[in-house]
């Protein structure tokens, strides 16, 4: 049963309908008193309910019967109604406990997405009560098959994901530069009810300012001079489908608010055109920033972060999963073996103790880019820790040796790889500073990374 709390008959009576259609029934209250009564004798899966009642605008009523819901029935699901320029009130009701919010004017596709989201939750928070479980137990449910370890803090973010990737859910996946945020955006939509539809990936870092509506929304021909031809955004290329939102907290607070209505409404205006279009996507964002501080110092809007991390998941450094690292190592050695045509790559044991040992501030890209520059330079098909320790000391200005491999042991985009792979071992992933020591743009560093599959 579905409690519909508003003090407008055209409002409950639009909500009833749309419910009943989908076979959810619902109870309609009109008075905080009257909600709150009921809910004393009736079983309930959610409460949709306004923030203003008796032709008050403040939205105190509102507060204040969400935070009663909440003292009966902490389990209880609340999903706020509230008008798009009060977006600022129902961001309040989530810091006290809602779970969402619908804005007015509505859409039905959108109030559903909410609903069925929300419930898809609620369900998952009660089946989390049961005990931890192993790796294994996770692998014969879902499909984790590109992410490698088995520490406990690992295994609790997988166990959160094959939980809440069958909902629509948005979630937020942070951690360090490096920590598998990629990897974790891919299992979540390989494990979701979306998997045969497109999975796009958007690194915000990389897209100018200027080019943001058009690379996300796309444009008509003629809507700006060197638009030849029309142009599909990221958005409609996801359709049905997931959009993994890279590196959100590099956007610009221009693009937030742009990005904020999409998410809101999942409908935007393709550039040069004035109709609106409707898309179904399931939204995934990453950071290695730290959103809420930016929020604090006004960087980020703090509306468009309760939107995106309905589901929050952080991954721990590598520093704090030490016992993966030689299952981490294992599995970079048979891929280089592949990419670079060689055979029988192996690490002695103290090679393993050694970079156990490290603090990888650069995580698990640091650790695979330390690996295979170890390959490429010692030219050895067995690595000892001398190996690691000679090359981690050895300063720049004497590196000149492995400046150059010998001719006709890599072609040219080889080369390219390995120096940036390089860069980002030596500047810990910092994208700036590699961009800089490359003497690359931004944007011409994620082409690259792009071209050459590196994960950041």
């Amino acid at each position: 049963m579905i409690l519909i709390v508003d003090d407008d008959p055209s409002v409950t009576s639009s909500l009833s309908l749309l419910f009943k259609q989908q076979g959810m029934p619902s109870h309609v209250e009109h008075t905080p008193a009257g909600a709150l009564a009921w809910l004393q004798t009736r079983a309930c899966r959610l409460v949709v309910q306004d923030m203003n009642f008796s032709r008050q605008t403040s939205g105190a009523e509102g507060l204040d019967l969400l935070e009663r819901i909440r003292a009966a029935q902490p389990d209880l699901p609340v999903v706020l109604i509230t008008a798009w320029g009060s977006i600022a009130l129902a961001v309040e009701g989530m810091k006290r406990g809602a779970a969402d919010f619908i804005t007015k004017p509505w859409s039905n596709p959108q109030v559903l997405h909410v609903v069925h989201t929300t419930l898809g939750l609620a369900e998952t928070a009660l089946a989390a009560a049961r005990e931890a479980v192993s790796r294994d137990d996770l692998d014969a449910r879902h499909d984790f098959s590109q992410i490698v370890g088995a520490d406990p803090r690992l295994l609790r973010v997988l166990d959160t994901i094959g939980r809440v990737a069958p909902t629509d859910a948005p979630i937020l996946i942070t951690g360090e530069s490096g920590t598998g945020k990629e990897l974790v955006a891919d299992a979540i939509h390989r494990n979701s009810q979306r998997r045969r539809q497109p999975f796009v990936k958007v690194n915000l870092g990389g897209v100018a300012t200027s080019l943001f509506e058009s690379e996300m929304f796309g444009h008509v021909r003629g809507a700006f001079t060197d638009a030849k031809a029309d142009r599909k955004g990221r958005f409609a290329l996801a359709h049905g489908g997931t959009i993994f939102l890279d590196e959100i907290g590099d956007l610009d607070l221009s693009a937030q608010v742009k990005l904020l209505r999409v998410l809101q409404d999942r409908t935007f205006e393709v550039l040069g055109s004035s109709q609106r279009v409707t898309v179904d996507v399931r939204v995934v964002c990453a950071t290695n920033r730290l959103l809420a501080d930016m929020v604090a110092r006004g960087e980020f809007r703090e509306d468009l972060l309760y939107r995106v991390n309905l589901i929050s998941l952080h991954l721990p450094p590598l520093r704090e999963r030490r016992g993966d690292i030689p299952v981490l190592a294992e599995r970079f050695l048979r891929v280089i073996e592949q990419v670079y045509r060689r055979e029988g790559l192996q690490l002695s044991a103290d090679a393993v103790r050694w970079l156990q040992q490290q603090p990888w501030p650069g995580n698990i890209r640091e650790l695979r880019q330390a690996i295979e520059r170890a390959v490429l330079v010692t030219g050895k098909s067995a690595l000892a820790a001398a190996d690691f320790s000679a090359l981690a000391e050895r300063p720049d200005a004497d590196a000149v040796a492995d400046a150059l491999p010998p001719v006709g042991a890599m072609t040219i985009d080889e080369i390219e790889k390995a120096m940036i792979l390089k860069a980002l071992s030596h500047h810990g992933g910092n994208l700036s500073r590699v961009a800089t020591a490359l003497g690359l743009s931004r944007p011409a560093l994620y082409r690259r990374l792009d071209k050459h599959e590196i994960a950041v």
